[in-house]
């Protein structure tokens, strides 16, 4: 699309923001397409074999810092942030603290957020098409993500001036720490870019200091075959035997460098239904979670990011989980009745969440 002359883009940017705000986004910002230095950055974590099985992250090579080459024409990308963490679920530190409890993180608790980020992305860009439209732009190339393609959505946001890449490698917001979903909009539109946000962590190794697997390799980089999100949720295979016992009850996900950012004390909530926890999974118990066979996961898991870790994985998670568990009746029972089942991977993990309870 090429730039008219006569089209006033600062107005259109302005409309763009005021159209996101109806649509419920905290915020949204506008950046250009190069993205050199986190190229480089990517380039090396790669290199690195810090992706783990996700080879998927090195198949995609410089398409995930080149938008250009994604869609080709991109001249703008608007990173929008809606915030995520439910306001009536249970205290996380109390379920953390609490080993017959399941931890799932707080994201993955209501709607697939997929599904609630894309809508009203797509909805912002279908405003965006028509006012094109009517000031005689002609259509619109656009394409709408959420965390659905290879784009460097931090990268994008920080250059976008919502916030800047905390050490624990997300993105911090000075008003809403880091407890909110990003999605990208890469137009063909030569909008007004943002200026960078600066950071703000300082000397504080917060994050870092609180994973449960130092899976921080250094401040900004994440070793992910570490890291209890990627285990639990990537991960296809046996979880390494020697980062069991440092997951706790940790199931779906982990929010432990977050919880103890001191820019998320006052991070604010989201007041969205979509994102109110279901089933109880705020504060649901391992051996009642475990006890769901796969029908029943898959019905109570209809319309949430969990299901796609399919039935299998989320025993294998809940049995490295009742290993770390109190040495109960129940706790040993619920394994027991799972010691035969037709999964390999999950027979591995039970028995080895067994040896857990045996008397020394």
């Amino acid at each position: 699309m090429h730039r008219h002359d006569s089209i006033d883009y600062s107005a259109l940017t302005r409309s763009i923001k005021g159209w996101a705000r109806e649509l419920g986004f905290a915020d949204i910002g506008i950046s250009g397409v190069t993205l050199g230095e986190a190229e480089t950055r990517l380039l090396h974590w790669l290199e690195s074999g810090y992706h783990g099985d996700m080879d998927y992250m090195a198949a995609h090579g410089t398409r995930r810092a080149r938008p250009d080459e994604l869609l080709p024409g991109t001249l703008s990308v608007i990173s929008a942030r809606l915030p995520y963490w439910p306001d009536e679920a249970r205290d996380a530190n109390e379920v953390l603290a609490d080993p017959s409890l399941a931890y799932l993180s707080r994201y993955a608790l209501g709607r697939d957020y997929h599904k609630v980020l894309r809508d009203r992305l797509q909805k912002l860009a279908s405003r965006i098409e028509a006012a094109c439209l009517e000031i005689g732009l002609g259509p619109l190339r656009y394409r709408v993500f959420t965390d659905s393609a290879p784009v460097m959505e931090v990268a994008l946001a920080t250059q976008a001036g919502l916030g800047w890449r905390g050490k624990h490698t997300l993105l911090l917001n000075r008003e809403a720490g880091s407890y909110f979903f990003l999605g990208e909009i890469y137009l063909g539109l030569p909008l007004d870019a943002e200026e960078s946000a600066s950071a703000h962590c300082g000397t504080c190794t917060a994050c870092l200091d609180a994973c449960p697997t130092q899976a921080f390799v250094a401040p900004y980089v994440l070793d992910a075959r570490r890291c209890i999100s990627y285990l639990t949720i990537e991960h296809r295979g046996s979880i390494p035997v020697e980062l069991r016992s440092l997951m706790g009850n940790r199931i779906y996900g982990c929010d432990d460098c977050q919880l103890v950012c001191p820019w998320n004390r006052e991070a604010p909530r989201s007041a969205l239904p979509d994102f109110s926890p279901r089933h109880g999974l705020d504060a649901a118990t391992l051996v009642e979670l475990f006890s769901w066979d796969e029908e029943s996961f898959l019905k109570r898991m209809e319309g949430s990011a969990i299901r796609r870790i399919g039935h299998e994985r989320w025993l294998r998670n809940i049995a490295v989980a009742l290993g770390n568990a109190s040495s109960t009746p129940d706790t040993i029972s619920a394994l027991n009745k799972r010691r035969h089942h037709p999964s390999e991977l999950v027979r591995e993990h039970v028995e080895w969440a067994l040896s857990r309870h045996q008397p020394t």
